[in-house]
């Protein structure tokens, strides 16, 4: 009898993770370089992915993540100190965890497209819980109603600007070791500087939360709905509040009647300080530079992304399998940079695997 009701219960299980969609991850990586060794040490990437039931449909799953759950984050960010980059134009650094020992580790966080303090404290909250580390969020211009002095902003942020700010983290923490992590567009502007970087990045090890790989093509596969509503954002963020900024802008007509997140970025490439489009992506779009990212980055995406779709993956498939120091993960179900799991109380699966990803680097190096 007792074996009987084990079958029935595993078989309600087995139909249920059927309805909502759990899987174990999938892994791709080249079994010949470091990332088996990692894999091996973390056993959230050894069974099943079970997200929220309840948010187990993508749509449900990002606005919950986008409208309700960042709402119910109270984290108080220690300081934000706001830097003049060398051009004259405005950046920032938003701390927390400004009273932890000098020596731990710093994570250094890239938000998403028109990220801000607030609609990150989820993710830094879970990264210093997890960890007992020291964040620095790293804000582009213009976003979290940063004075922009000079007409220059990037979606996608940029790379001299990302030394200026990581060149004064370092300056105010020198004996403290730095992680990277990208989250949506912020991923474009980490994994572009890591292969410029190569070898030379500072970053012990990098995670990248739901990139679009190829920047010039990833709008494309945008669900149109959200394309839409986020491009209103980016007017309402970046262009009506800097009037007087862009009044001189020639290409500022042009700009304003892109209806979709596609339009802006092949539009506005004169606001990012580029003649034309073609000198801005081949400056900007990480895929140019990907190869040589010399660092372990671990990359997560969900299959059932509506912004950054899983087909822009496909691509990259077979260089990924063959990097030696890069490893992608992908789970049937996740959303946009949701990934929440738990019935009631929900958090997220991917900042916990961040995290353990991060604290396993840190124990490897603190074996050298």
């Amino acid at each position: 009898m007792k074996s009987v009701l084990n079958k029935v219960s595993h078989r309600a299980f087995s139909v249920f993770d059927q309805i909502i969609g759990a899987e174990q991850p999938k892994l791709y990586f080249n079994p010949q370089g470091e990332f088996k060794a990692i894999f091996d040490k973390l056993p959230q990437l050894h069974r099943k992915y079970r997200p929220t039931p309840w948010l187990s449909n993508t749509h449900a799953h990002l606005l919950y993540f986008d409208v309700i759950k960042k709402r119910s984050i109270r984290l108080k960010y220690d300081q934000i100190d706001q830097l003049t980059m060398q051009d004259g134009g405005v950046t920032g650094v938003a701390w927390f965890g400004l009273d932890l020992p000098s020596s731990v580790p710093t994570i250094v966080v890239m938000h998403t497209i028109t990220g801000t303090p607030e609609s990150m404290r989820e993710l830094v909250q879970d990264l210093n819980q997890y960890t007992g580390w020291r964040i620095a969020l790293c804000l582009r211009r213009g976003h979290a109603d940063l004075p922009m002095p000079i007409p220059k902003m990037n979606l996608f942020g940029s790379t001299d600007d990302l030394r200026e700010q990581l060149a004064f983290i370092q300056q105010k923490y020198p004996d403290a070791e730095l992680y990277g992590l990208g989250s949506s567009a912020g991923t474009g502007l980490l994994v572009r500087y890591l292969g410029e970087e190569g070898a030379n990045a500072p970053f012990k090890a990098a995670f990248a939360l739901c990139p679009g790989y190829n920047t010039e093509l990833g709008f494309e596969n945008v669900h149109p709905f959200y394309s839409k509503i986020m491009t209103k954002k980016l007017f309402q963020k970046f262009i009506q509040p800097y009037a007087e900024t862009w009044q001189n802008t020639a290409s500022l007509e042009r700009v304003l009647q892109s209806k979709t997140l596609l339009d802006f970025e092949q539009t506005y490439f004169e606001m990012a300080g580029f003649k034309d489009y073609s000198s801005y992506n081949q400056s900007t779009n990480p895929i140019y530079v990907f190869e040589k990212v010399d660092i372990p980055l671990l990359v997560l995406n969900a299959e059932d992304d509506p912004v950054c779709h899983i087909h822009n993956f496909e691509p990259y498939k077979a260089i990924v399998q063959r990097m030696h120091s890069v490893a992608v993960i992908t789970t049937k179900k996740g959303s946009h940079c949701g990934f929440y799991e738990g019935l009631t109380e929900t958090h997220s699966w991917a900042s916990r695997l961040a995290a353990d990803f991060f604290l396993l680097n840190a124990s490897k190096h603190s074996k050298k």
